[in-house]
């Protein structure tokens, strides 16, 4: 999708560093890079709300003052008067990425990603990368996790783009478990099963991957197939990574849409920064 990478702002930690990497990475993509903050019309007194306003508008002229001495491409900036989801939504529709900052707790409690940024999340028309505050922009591959029963081509073309940009290696991961059951199974009979599953596994594995290899003969290109937890083992993996790319797969159910586990896990705990491609 062509279009400029929007980054939301507000002046807090998490918001300068999304605006940095939102700039590098308008760099990378030579397009124009968009700072968005949302400020919804007043409902209080119209004096302090316009005082408050101008403060707002000074800042964010300022941030773009900054990033357009950083980068060669175009940087505007825009206060929208409605909701930050609502502005972000509305942004995502004609934008190749859109750029969050999310706040980070430490490595136990994991990282607070507001009610903004789910709402955004799951509404938002394009890809949407969450960027944690106060660390250097990671070296080491892009790491994308592959379901074989779903391939996601979306996620992968994304995942594949951004290696090449980065010039960065990329590992690609797919987690298996054996099926539900095989736990009363003897042990000598789980030993088979397993070796006899991980093959089918990594067949089609190397099957999915062959054309995109294909496409992308410069790329160095690695393959993990591991049993486990689809989120823990991500999650795990991303610790050496610079940048983590996960299907947007949004669910549909009587409470509302909501991310599927292995995106939630992701935006909650992975310490690098997460894209969240949406795929069929």
């Amino acid at each position: 999708m062509t279009g400029p990478v929007v980054a939301g702002f507000d002046g807090s930690p998490e918001s300068v560093a999304a605006t940095a990497w939102a700039a590098r990475e308008a760099q990378r993509r030579d397009c124009p890079l968009r700072l968005l903050q949302a400020r919804p019309r007043p409902k209080r007194n119209a004096a302090d709300d316009e005082r408050e306003r101008g403060h707002a508008v000074e800042r964010l002229g300022s941030r773009e003052t900054e990033l357009r001495a950083l980068v060669e491409v175009p940087v505007s900036s825009a206060l929208v008067p409605d909701g930050p989801a609502a502005a972000l939504e509305d942004a995502s529709r004609d934008a190749a990425l859109l750029v969050l900052g999310s706040r980070g707790l430490g490595a136990v409690r994991g990282f607070l990603v507001g009610s903004v940024s789910h709402e955004v999340l799951r509404r938002a028309g394009c890809p949407v990368v969450l960027v944690r505050p106060g660390e250097d922009e990671p070296e080491g591959p892009v790491l994308v996790g592959l379901d074989l029963v779903h391939p996601m081509e979306e996620v992968l073309a994304f995942a594949f783009d951004a290696a090449v940009r980065y010039s960065a290696p990329l590992r690609v991961v797919h987690v298996w478990s054996p099926p539900v059951g095989s736990e009363y199974m003897a042990f000598e009979a789980i030993g088979g099963l397993e070796t006899e599953l991980s093959s089918v596994e990594r067949t089609r594995f190397t099957e999915l991957l062959e054309p995109w290899r294909a496409r992308y003969p410069e790329l160095d290109v690695t393959t993990d197939l591991i049993r486990g937890s689809a989120a823990v083992a991500l999650v795990d993996a991303a610790g050496a990574a610079r940048l983590l790319v996960v299907g947007r797969r949004v669910r549909r159910t009587l409470l509302g849409a909501h991310l599927g586990p292995v995106a939630h896990a992701a935006i909650h705990h992975a310490r690098c920064p997460v894209a969240l491609v949406r795929h069929a």
